[in-house]
C-alpha cells in the first residue's frame, strides 16, 4: 500500500515559552515554493523584532522541494529539527516558521533542537491532519422504477449522492474512491442485472480527517 498523502487540516499557530524564550510555530498549507516563500515573508514582516524566524517546508507529492533555514541560530539547531518534525508526521505541502523571541537564557545546541522540534510537533497536533483521497465521479442512469432501489444500495455502501438529474430517466452522480470504483461498478452491474448505464467521469481530490493507526 502506498503512503497516504497527508497535510494539515488548517493553518495554525502554537506558542511555547522555554527558559523565558518565546517560540511561536506558524504552520501553513501551500501548493508551491512561491506560496511557501510568501508565507515566510509575511511571518517575518509580522515579527520584525524577533531574534529569529527559522523555517522549513515541503512541496510536492513526493516532497520534491525541501528547504530549511536556521536564520541565525547555530547551524543545524533550528531548520533541520523543524523539517524533521514535518517529515516525521509524513506531511506534504506544508510550511512551518518558528519565531523566537530570546529571553536572555541560552539553551545550548541540544536545548535549541528540542525546542524547535517540540514546538513544531505541537503545532502539527493542534492543526490536525487530513488525508487526500483521489475519487472518481460516476454517473448512473436508472429508470424511475429502479431509483429507490439504487438509493437504498448506495446508502448501504455509505455513498453520498452528489447530484440527481430528472428526465426520461434519473441520472445519479456519486464520487467513489478511485481504488474502489471498479468493484462498485461491478457490484452495481450484478445487483441490477446489467440494466443501469454507468459512466466514469473525472477524478477529483477529496480530503478526509486522518487519524493515525495505533
Amino acid at each position: 500500500m502506498p503512503e497516504p498523502f497527508l497535510t494539515i487540516a488548517k493553518n495554525t499557530a502554537f506558542e511555547m515559552v522555554i527558559k523565558k524564550s518565546r517560540f511561536i510555530c506558524q504552520l501553513g498549507r501551500i501548493n508551491s515554493e512561491e506560496e511557501a516563500q510568501d508565507f515566510i515573508a509575511q511571518v517575518q514582516r509580522d515579527n520584525r523584532k524577533a531574534n529569529h524566524n527559522c523555517y522549513a517546508y515541503l512541496v510536492g507529492d513526493h516532497d520534491q522541494i525541501q528547504r530549511e533555514s536556521d536564520n541565525g541560530e547555530p547551524s543545524g539547531t533550528a531548520g533541520v529539527p523543524i523539517l524533521e518534525s514535518l517529515q516525521l508526521a509524513k506531511l506534504h505541502n506544508v510550511v512551518a516558521v518558528v519565531t523566537r523571541y530570546f529571553g536572555g537564557i541560552k539553551l545550548g545546541a541540544g536545548g535549541l533542537i528540542r525546542a524547535y522540534s517540540n514546538v513544531t510537533t505541537n503545532a502539527v497536533h493542534q492543526a490536525g491532519l487530513v488525508q487526500r483521497v483521489i475519487q472518481t465521479s460516476v454517473a448512473i442512469t436508472a429508470s424511475y422504477a429502479q431509483h429507490d432501489q439504487l438509493l437504498y444500495f448506495l446508502k448501504e455502501q455509505q455513498i453520498t449522492v452528489a447530484d440527481e438529474q430528472y428526465g426520461v430517466n434519473v441520472v445519479v452522480t456519486i464520487f467513489v474512491d478511485q481504488d474502489a470504483c471498479d468493484q462498485l461498478i461491478a457490484d452495481l452491474t450484478t445487483r441490477f442485472n446489467d440494466q443501469l448505464t454507468i459512466k466514469k467521469g473525472q477524478p477529483r481530490n477529496h480530503e478526509v480527517p486522518y487519524i493515525a493507526q495505533s
